[in-house]
Protein backbone atom coordinates (compact mmCIF):
# COMPACT_ATOMS: atom_id res chain seq x y z
CA UNK A 1 0.00 0.00 0.00
CA UNK A 2 0.89 3.37 -0.87
CA UNK A 3 0.56 6.56 1.48
CA UNK A 4 -2.44 7.66 0.62
CA UNK A 5 -4.41 4.52 -0.78
CA UNK A 6 -5.14 1.98 1.80
CA UNK A 7 -4.91 -0.92 -1.11
CA UNK A 8 -2.90 -4.61 -1.06
CA UNK A 9 -0.89 -5.27 -4.37
CA UNK A 10 -3.01 -6.32 -7.42
CA UNK A 11 -6.14 -5.16 -5.91
CA UNK A 12 -5.90 -2.24 -8.39
CA UNK A 13 -6.50 -2.58 -11.98
CA UNK A 14 -4.24 -2.02 -14.98
CA UNK A 15 -6.73 0.87 -15.92
CA UNK A 16 -8.49 3.15 -14.06
CA UNK A 17 -11.25 5.46 -14.30
CA UNK A 18 -10.06 8.71 -12.32
CA UNK A 19 -13.23 11.16 -11.38
CA UNK A 20 -12.26 14.24 -8.86
CA UNK A 21 -15.32 13.33 -6.72
CA UNK A 22 -14.96 10.51 -4.61
CA UNK A 23 -19.07 9.97 -4.90
CA UNK A 24 -19.20 9.93 -8.43
CA UNK A 25 -16.28 7.16 -8.20
CA UNK A 26 -18.59 5.27 -5.73
CA UNK A 27 -21.86 6.47 -8.54
CA UNK A 28 -19.75 4.51 -11.16
CA UNK A 29 -18.67 1.23 -9.21
CA UNK A 30 -21.96 0.84 -8.10
CA UNK A 31 -23.92 1.36 -11.37
CA UNK A 32 -21.44 0.01 -14.15
CA UNK A 33 -19.27 -2.17 -12.43
CA UNK A 34 -19.72 -5.85 -11.69
CA UNK A 35 -18.81 -7.01 -8.11
CA UNK A 36 -17.12 -3.75 -7.02
CA UNK A 37 -14.97 -3.44 -4.05
CA UNK A 38 -14.19 -0.79 -1.80
CA UNK A 39 -10.18 -1.22 -2.13
CA UNK A 40 -9.43 2.31 -0.71
CA UNK A 41 -11.18 4.40 1.89
CA UNK A 42 -8.02 6.89 3.17
CA UNK A 43 -9.33 10.54 3.20
CA UNK A 44 -12.40 10.08 2.01
CA UNK A 45 -11.11 9.22 -1.18
CA UNK A 46 -13.13 5.85 -2.52
CA UNK A 47 -11.41 3.38 -4.44
CA UNK A 48 -13.26 0.44 -6.54
CA UNK A 49 -12.47 -2.55 -8.37
CA UNK A 50 -14.65 -4.52 -10.34
CA UNK A 51 -16.23 -5.81 -13.74
CA UNK A 52 -16.82 -4.53 -16.80
CA UNK A 53 -17.97 -6.61 -19.84
CA UNK A 54 -15.73 -9.07 -17.73
CA UNK A 55 -12.57 -7.05 -17.42
CA UNK A 56 -10.96 -5.70 -14.47
CA UNK A 57 -11.52 -1.81 -14.20
CA UNK A 58 -10.87 0.26 -11.22
CA UNK A 59 -12.17 3.49 -10.29
CA UNK A 60 -10.58 5.95 -7.72
CA UNK A 61 -11.50 9.55 -6.66
CA UNK A 62 -8.77 12.14 -6.94
CA UNK A 63 -9.95 15.70 -5.45
CA UNK A 64 -9.83 19.08 -7.10
CA UNK A 65 -6.60 20.25 -8.01
CA UNK A 66 -3.38 19.07 -9.75
CA UNK A 67 -1.63 18.54 -6.45
CA UNK A 68 -4.08 16.06 -5.80
CA UNK A 69 -4.14 14.59 -8.96
CA UNK A 70 -0.47 14.40 -8.93
CA UNK A 71 -0.64 12.37 -5.59
CA UNK A 72 -3.14 10.04 -6.42
CA UNK A 73 -1.67 9.53 -9.97
CA UNK A 74 1.78 9.32 -9.28
CA UNK A 75 0.98 6.11 -6.60
CA UNK A 76 -1.14 4.74 -9.25
CA UNK A 77 1.57 4.58 -11.78
CA UNK A 78 4.68 4.02 -9.35
CA UNK A 79 3.08 1.78 -6.30
CA UNK A 80 0.17 -0.37 -8.09
CA UNK A 81 1.50 -0.59 -11.36
CA UNK A 82 -1.45 0.66 -13.11
CA UNK A 83 -1.04 1.42 -17.02
CA UNK A 84 -3.64 3.22 -17.97
CA UNK A 85 -5.38 6.42 -16.37
CA UNK A 86 -8.14 8.23 -17.59
CA UNK A 87 -9.72 11.36 -15.74
CA UNK A 88 -13.29 11.94 -16.27
CA UNK A 89 -14.37 15.16 -14.52
CA UNK A 90 -16.03 19.00 -15.15
CA UNK A 91 -14.97 21.79 -17.21
CA UNK A 92 -15.93 25.11 -18.50
CA UNK A 93 -16.43 25.72 -21.50
CA UNK A 94 -15.14 28.86 -23.73
CA UNK A 95 -17.26 28.50 -27.04
CA UNK A 96 -20.57 28.42 -27.88
CA UNK A 97 -20.58 25.28 -29.99
CA UNK A 98 -19.24 23.67 -26.46
CA UNK A 99 -22.66 23.62 -24.58
CA UNK A 100 -23.56 22.26 -21.09
CA UNK A 101 -23.43 18.09 -21.14
CA UNK A 102 -21.14 18.28 -23.89
CA UNK A 103 -17.90 15.53 -23.74
CA UNK A 104 -14.27 17.58 -24.44
CA UNK A 105 -11.38 15.20 -24.33
CA UNK A 106 -8.07 16.88 -23.95
CA UNK A 107 -5.47 16.39 -26.73
CA UNK A 108 -3.04 19.10 -24.76
CA UNK A 109 -3.12 20.95 -21.13
CA UNK A 110 -1.74 24.13 -21.85
CA UNK A 111 -1.28 25.38 -17.59
CA UNK A 112 -1.19 28.40 -15.66
CA UNK A 113 1.05 25.84 -12.89
CA UNK A 114 4.32 25.41 -12.12
CA UNK A 115 3.95 21.73 -11.68
CA UNK A 116 6.28 21.26 -14.79
CA UNK A 117 9.18 22.53 -12.69
CA UNK A 118 9.75 19.33 -10.66
CA UNK A 119 10.76 17.87 -13.65
CA UNK A 120 13.49 20.24 -14.03
CA UNK A 121 13.07 20.48 -17.52
CA UNK A 122 15.21 23.09 -19.88
CA UNK A 123 12.37 24.87 -21.72
CA UNK A 124 8.28 24.58 -21.98
CA UNK A 125 6.75 21.34 -21.72
CA UNK A 126 3.92 20.54 -23.75
CA UNK A 127 1.81 18.18 -21.50
CA UNK A 128 -0.20 15.71 -24.15
CA UNK A 129 -2.55 12.62 -23.79
CA UNK A 130 -1.65 8.94 -24.97
CA UNK A 131 -2.18 8.35 -28.64
CA UNK A 132 -3.20 5.13 -28.10
CA UNK A 133 -6.06 5.95 -25.54
CA UNK A 134 -7.35 8.76 -28.12
CA UNK A 135 -7.76 6.00 -30.60
CA UNK A 136 -9.73 3.47 -27.97
CA UNK A 137 -11.83 6.52 -27.56
CA UNK A 138 -12.54 7.82 -31.24
CA UNK A 139 -13.31 3.95 -31.75
CA UNK A 140 -15.54 3.36 -28.73
CA UNK A 141 -17.40 7.12 -29.52
CA UNK A 142 -18.60 5.41 -33.06
CA UNK A 143 -19.64 2.28 -31.28
CA UNK A 144 -22.14 3.64 -28.60
CA UNK A 145 -23.04 7.36 -30.43
CA UNK A 146 -21.66 9.09 -28.02
CA UNK A 147 -19.63 12.28 -29.80
CA UNK A 148 -16.98 14.60 -28.47
CA UNK A 149 -14.86 17.55 -28.82
CA UNK A 150 -11.52 17.13 -28.93
CA UNK A 151 -8.70 19.99 -28.30
CA UNK A 152 -6.35 22.23 -26.45
CA UNK A 153 -7.67 22.68 -22.63
CA UNK A 154 -6.22 24.63 -19.69
CA UNK A 155 -5.60 23.08 -16.35
CA UNK A 156 -5.87 26.03 -13.89
CA UNK A 157 -4.49 26.16 -10.18
CA UNK A 158 -7.34 29.11 -9.34
CA UNK A 159 -11.06 28.29 -9.08
CA UNK A 160 -12.13 31.52 -8.66
CA UNK A 161 -9.86 33.54 -10.39
CA UNK A 162 -10.18 37.45 -9.94
CA UNK A 163 -8.44 38.53 -13.29
CA UNK A 164 -11.09 40.30 -15.41
CA UNK A 165 -11.70 38.43 -18.44
CA UNK A 166 -9.14 35.90 -18.27
CA UNK A 167 -10.39 33.37 -19.88
CA UNK A 168 -10.98 35.05 -23.21
CA UNK A 169 -7.30 35.17 -23.82
CA UNK A 170 -7.14 31.18 -23.64
CA UNK A 171 -10.15 31.23 -25.59
CA UNK A 172 -8.72 33.54 -28.50
CA UNK A 173 -5.39 30.82 -28.54
CA UNK A 174 -8.18 28.32 -29.51
CA UNK A 175 -9.01 26.71 -26.17
CA UNK A 176 -11.57 24.78 -25.71
CA UNK A 177 -12.42 24.56 -21.91
CA UNK A 178 -10.85 24.91 -18.27
CA UNK A 179 -10.08 22.62 -15.74
CA UNK A 180 -8.02 21.78 -12.61
CA UNK A 181 -6.18 18.32 -13.46
CA UNK A 182 -5.29 16.89 -16.85
CA UNK A 183 -1.85 18.81 -17.27
CA UNK A 184 -0.48 17.06 -13.54
CA UNK A 185 -1.92 13.20 -15.03
CA UNK A 186 -0.42 14.37 -18.23
CA UNK A 187 3.24 15.17 -17.03
CA UNK A 188 3.22 12.06 -14.50
CA UNK A 189 2.00 9.75 -16.98
CA UNK A 190 4.49 10.59 -19.71
CA UNK A 191 7.74 10.63 -16.97
CA UNK A 192 6.28 7.16 -15.63
CA UNK A 193 5.48 6.09 -19.47
CA UNK A 194 2.15 5.05 -18.87
CA UNK A 195 -1.58 6.11 -20.55
CA UNK A 196 -3.65 8.78 -19.68
CA UNK A 197 -6.29 10.54 -21.23
CA UNK A 198 -8.19 13.17 -19.71
CA UNK A 199 -12.16 13.39 -20.82
CA UNK A 200 -14.69 16.24 -19.11
CA UNK A 201 -18.23 16.95 -19.74
CA UNK A 202 -19.34 20.38 -19.79
CA UNK A 203 -20.44 21.37 -16.23
CA UNK A 204 -20.21 25.44 -16.58
CA UNK A 205 -20.29 27.76 -19.10
CA UNK A 206 -18.32 31.23 -19.28
CA UNK A 207 -20.56 32.85 -21.86
CA UNK A 208 -24.35 32.31 -21.28
CA UNK A 209 -23.40 31.70 -17.58
CA UNK A 210 -25.21 28.10 -17.31
CA UNK A 211 -23.83 26.06 -14.42
CA UNK A 212 -24.72 22.42 -13.77
CA UNK A 213 -26.15 21.38 -9.96
CA UNK A 214 -23.59 19.37 -7.93
CA UNK A 215 -26.12 16.33 -8.68
CA UNK A 216 -26.07 16.75 -11.67
CA UNK A 217 -22.06 16.52 -11.30
CA UNK A 218 -22.10 13.48 -9.06
CA UNK A 219 -24.36 11.18 -10.88
CA UNK A 220 -25.60 12.66 -14.51
CA UNK A 221 -22.87 12.05 -16.95
CA UNK A 222 -23.10 8.90 -17.57
CA UNK A 223 -22.50 9.13 -21.47
CA UNK A 224 -18.71 10.31 -20.38
CA UNK A 225 -18.97 7.33 -18.16
CA UNK A 226 -19.83 5.04 -20.47
CA UNK A 227 -17.14 6.22 -23.10
CA UNK A 228 -14.21 6.27 -20.65
CA UNK A 229 -15.12 1.99 -19.39
CA UNK A 230 -15.16 1.18 -22.90
CA UNK A 231 -11.59 2.65 -23.82
CA UNK A 232 -11.05 1.15 -20.43
CA UNK A 233 -11.40 -2.44 -21.74
CA UNK A 234 -10.76 -2.14 -25.47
Amino acid sequence: MSIHINAPKGAIAESILLPGDPLRAKYIAETFLQEPKLYNEVRGMLGYTGLYKGVPVSVQGTGMGMPSMGIYSWELMTEFGVQNLIRIGTAGSFHDDIKIKDIVLGVSASTDSNYALNFDLPGTYAPSASWELLTKAENASKNLSISFKAGNIVSCDVFYDQRQDWWQKWRSMGTLAVEMEAAALYMNAAFNKKNALAMMTISDHFITGEKATPEERQTSFTDMMKLALEIAVS
